[in-house]
């Protein structure tokens, strides 16, 4: 995340917005790797020291845009169920965050080392689970513990992920949904 607050709209918003859109363009035709302050601050037309001052160094940089990138842009999934909304929402959580795209993110955000990163991170999810549990509950269903979807569905999913160790399927993943709640 940026060392500094930024200001909604004007010079430090618009600079923002173009660093985070030229990190963008160079991680669609350049590997991670080859990418470089000097690089992002030429061709976003502002010096290496913005981006220093601003954020510290390249990996919070990129922490910075992939977590811009990660913010939801909707609500999760209504179904009509608390199960079937879980099922949509868990699905679709593996299927963005297994991506290269989303495994690249993870990276980013892991590789920054800045747990205000991680923790915007986790907030995301956390966020659409306690819309899920408020809907349920407004439909008169039980609700359920959101740290225990996140526990027992959330961590080992995120596990698989990272570790790549084993198939998510939608059964596994529906399993791992009937054993919490």
């Amino acid at each position: 995340m940026a060392k500094e607050m930024i200001r909604q709209g004007g010079r430090s918003a618009r600079i923002q917005a173009e660093v985070h859109a030229t990190v963008n363009r160079l991680l669609e035709t350049h590997d991670r790797s080859a990418i470089t302050v000097p690089m992002i601050a030429d061709q976003a037309g502002v010096t290496p020291s913005t981006i220093y001052r601003r954020w510290g160094d390249l990996a919070q940089l990129l922490a910075d845009v992939a977590l811009a990138r990660m913010r939801p842009i909707a609500e999760p999934e209504d179904t009509g169920s608390m199960t079937g909304d879980l099922n949509v929402f868990i699905q679709q959580y593996v299927e963005e965050m297994s991506s290269k795209v989303g495994r690249e993110l993870l990276a980013d955000v892991i590789g920054s080392h800045a747990e205000q990163a991680s923790q915007r991170c986790c907030s995301f999810t956390y966020q659409h689970l306690e819309t899920l549990n408020s809907r349920a509950l407004a439909r008169g269903e039980a609700g359920f513990d959101v740290n225990r979807v996140v526990d027992g569905v959330v961590a080992p999913v995120m596990f698989h992920i990272l570790f790549g160790d084993r198939e998510l399927s939608a059964e596994y993943c529906s399993s791992l949904i009937r054993l919490v709640l």
